[in-house]
């Protein structure tokens, strides 16, 4: 790639954006040296790179990459021996502990459960996989140099205990150093002789500060005075020995903290090699996920790569325009033909739009996303030409279209058939019958190369040549005569309209210079145009059309989906239900066996009692107890689920009568009056169906006989004993729906009004699968999370009908 190519796509400014996504001079360096690849391979594995950051990003946010620095000439220097300086031995230490953050980041997403339990994260992340567990780290080195080194500046006292010692002793000097002094500052003698009562500090000795007239007063060493004159800072004899001993002591000190630099340095030196393969992988791990935080920035994505030359980028946007207004644009070329002409009115969108294909193509190649949808497709060229804008050279006394041929020349000799061609208002700036002559010469040279070429220009034989021409395709640059603006919309397959006479009298320009206008164009041409026009509005017909079918389609098929899925949840509503009847009429019946075998033993032991009057007495209250037994369980076996066999007798049912069907227990719609088998058809939501009258219930009746069922139900299940609350946590989706379903059918049966589902705060898949579930559910009346002190979101509490 040439790099006045790159300055005239405009590649730099992507470089720069890039560059400030780095989060350290390490992923700068890199970020400013990237380069567009024509090797497919590498291509493949860079756009990879990108995509697997972006999932990083998307699921666990940005990598800590804070404390990362440059050390290389700090490790160089301790490699060849040196003693680091304290900000040299923290930046390692910095380093060290982001390699460590960065390894635990990737431990994290590589360990989290995935939703799709078939994904394997070694897969997801293959190529970034060997550059997180690459990196290497050393806590005890990391540990050592924090301990002993507490900012840029100083020195820790635990750092060695000779060090401390040593501290401890200047301490200690000092100390009896202001006891002395301070017998000067407090003595009523000496008070009179000094300017202030304090001590201070001159070239590292402990002074006192005294009026210059009493100098003499005073025996001890000058060290400095003040700027007036007016006080000197004398150091007495009496403190004399005591600041030398200091002195000693804090070269004493400087030496144990040059000795401790050096052993920290030392153990820098042990691991070089591993700090300096860490400096190229921190800084490779930098570099691609600054790449995938300019796709997400730029709301980008992987294109699909290939090699048979085919480009065909949807809904594609400059990345360096506003995303909230530029128009996005649809490009194909390379498959049915290799050479594009676009046409159109000036600022219609035609050079942005060369500018969008070739930076696209560049960012792809480079291995960065591109700002398009998903399915674009992008062809790795060799090369990439452009000759875009205006070159016209003072310096070389060219003109415009002198500038534009010698580009185009060398274009011409270095073109081959794996090249993108870029050229912008082709032909332009001479003669345009000369013009157009060389601009289609060229082009069809270009065509015969096999390159693929993308060309803007206002020559109409341009546009005839590319209809009679095979491989070479028309497109426009839409434009709207009514606003008198342009669409930004690229239309291929229809060359372009020459709007200057409807321009011309949208702003004014009289009838009478437009018809002697038209006047002096052929009629050929004239035709030309109108055969052009009429294409034009039958393409954007055709198009507006096609859209609205594949709207109606997707309804279509979305409704398909929808009522499938409603059939389905009918179908296991009913077939559950039907289980359940069955279950509690097994139950009941259960019951009454029970109850009759016991009655049954009570009366055969009757038999044994020797009192006849008190037999047949007790023998008849016992029957009585049995008759009263089975006819509670023939009560509670008359819920007429799925009966066909009894009407309803008491009243008359009309079309349009909105009744409750006990089986599905939802309300619908009559459709139909009963027929000779007693069977009604029935709108109950989006399905129709025939039910027998024994299954509905007017809507006005109905709360009287869920009462009379609901006594039946908790009579027959009075033993039972539902707990209040279901516990969640663990379960996945699937199986937590299943308990929960059968949770709310119990507690319904059981009588209760209010039950806690506990499902844990977790992601919320599901907290937001249970919800979504309690939203269809008939025993639910309302819901809602928990409050303060109920678990809050880590729980739901249900409202039962």
């Amino acid at each position: 790639m040439q790099e006045k190519v790159l300055k005239i796509l405009e590649f730099n400014k992507i470089i720069y954006k890039l560059t400030a996504e780095c989060m350290s001079s390490l992923g700068k360096e890199l970020a400013e040296n990237l380069f567009p690849s024509s090797n497919f391979d590498e291509i493949l594995i860079n756009q990879h790179e990108t995509s697997q950051a972006v999932s990083m990003v998307i699921s666990r946010g940005n990598p800590p990459f804070g404390g990362l620095k440059d050390i290389i000439n700090s490790i160089n220097k301790a490699n060849k021996g040196a003693v680091l300086a304290p900000n040299e031995l923290l930046e390692i230490a910095d380093t060290l502990r982001a390699s460590r953050n960065l390894k635990a980041y990737f431990g994290y997403i590589a360990n989290k459960p995935s939703i799709d339990s078939n994904l394997n994260y070694q897969h997801k992340f293959e190529r970034l996989q060997p550059i997180f567990e690459g990196l290497y780290t050393n806590k005890r080195v990391e540990d050592k140099i924090y301990s002993c080194i507490i900012n840029e500046e100083e020195i820790a006292d635990t750092a060695s205990p000779a060090l401390q010692a040593i501290r401890r002793q200047i301490k200690d000097s000092e100390h009896k150093i202001k006891e002395k002094l301070n017998s000067f500052t407090h003595s009523s003698t000496y008070q009179k002789y000094l300017q202030e009562n304090l001590v201070t500090i001159r070239d590292g000795r402990y002074v006192i500060p005294v009026k210059q007239e009493y100098r003499n007063e005073i025996s001890g060493l000058i060290h400095d005075s003040s700027a007036s004159g007016a006080t000197l800072f004398i150091e007495p004899m009496v403190v004399v020995e005591a600041n030398n001993a200091i002195k000693q002591l804090k070269i004493k000190e400087k030496f144990e903290i040059e000795k401790i630099l050096s052993e920290l340095s030392s153990m820098v030196s042990e691991i070089y090699a591993e700090l300096e393969e860490n400096i190229q992988l921190l800084a490779k791990l930098d570099f691609i996920f600054a790449k995938a935080r300019l796709s997400l920035n730029m709301n980008a994505m992987e294109p699909q790569l290939n090699q048979n030359g085919n480009i065909n980028i949807k809904k594609a946007r400059h990345p360096l325009l506003d995303a909230s207004i530029v128009v996005p644009i649809d490009v194909w070329c390379g498959d049915k033909f290799n050479t594009l002409v676009v046409t159109g009115p000036n600022t219609g969108g035609k050079t942005v739009t060369l500018k969008t294909i070739g930076l696209l193509t560049l960012m792809a190649q480079a291995g960065l996303h591109i700002p398009a949808s998903d399915g674009s497709e992008v062809n790795v060229f060799h090369n990439v030409f452009a000759d875009i804008g205006d070159e016209q050279s003072i310096e070389q006394n060219l003109s415009t279209f002198s500038s534009h041929m010698v580009n185009i020349v060398q274009i011409l000799k270095n073109v081959d058939s794996n090249s993108l061609v870029l050229l912008d208002e082709l032909g332009s700036g001479t003669d345009p019958v000369e013009g157009a002559a060389i601009a289609m010469s060229v082009l069809e040279y270009l065509h015969k190369r096999n390159a693929r070429t993308i060309a803007t220009t206002h020559y109409s034989e341009l546009k005839s040549f590319a209809i009679n021409t095979e491989g070479i395709e028309n497109a426009c640059c839409e434009f709207d005569i009514e606003t008198l603006r342009p669409t930004y919309k690229i239309l291929i397959g229809v060359p372009g309209k020459s709007n200057a006479f409807a321009i011309s009298k949208k702003l004014g320009l009289s009838d009478e210079i437009l018809e002697k206008a038209k006047g002096f164009v052929s009629k050929d041409n004239t035709r030309f145009e109108d055969t052009i026009a009429e294409i034009e509005k039958n393409k954007t017909t055709s198009q507006k059309q096609l859209k609205e079918i594949e709207l109606t389609r997707g309804e279509c098929q979305k409704l398909k989906e929808q009522l499938e899925s409603e059939k389905e949840a009918i179908d296991k509503r009913k077939d559950k239900l039907i289980r359940e009847a069955r279950e509690e009429a097994r139950s009941i019946l259960q019951d009454a066996k029970v109850e009759a075998d016991k009655t049954l033993a009570e009366i055969k032991n009757l038999a044994e009692e020797h009192e006849e009057s008190e037999r047949n007495k007790k023998g008849e209250n016992l029957k009585n107890k049995l008759r009263k037994k089975l006819k509670e369980t023939e009560e509670a076996l008359v819920e007429p689920l799925f009966k066909n066999n009894a009407g309803n007798k008491n009243y008359k049912f009309w079309a349009g009568d909105t009744v409750y069907i006990l089986s599905l227990k939802q309300e619908g719609t009559v459709l139909s009056e009963p027929d000779m088998n007693n069977n009604v058809l029935i709108q109950a939501g989006i399905i129709k169906l025939k039910i027998p009258t024994s299954q509905i219930r007017p809507t006005k009746h109905e709360k009287i006989m869920l009462d009379k069922i609901n006594i039946s139900k908790v009579t027959s299940n009075k033993d039972r004993t539902v707990s209040m609350e279901l516990d969640l946590r663990g379960q996945n989706l699937e199986e937590a729906l299943q308990n929960t379903d059968q949770y709310l059918d119990n507690a319904s049966l059981s009588g209760l009004n209010m039950i806690t589902l506990i499902h844990g705060k977790g992601t919320g898949i599901l907290r937001n699968g249970i919800h979504q579930f309690l939203k269809r559910h008939p025993h639910v009346k309302t819901f809602r999370l928990g409050k303060y002190g109920e678990g809050e979101h880590g729980v739901t509490v249900v409202e039962l009908n």
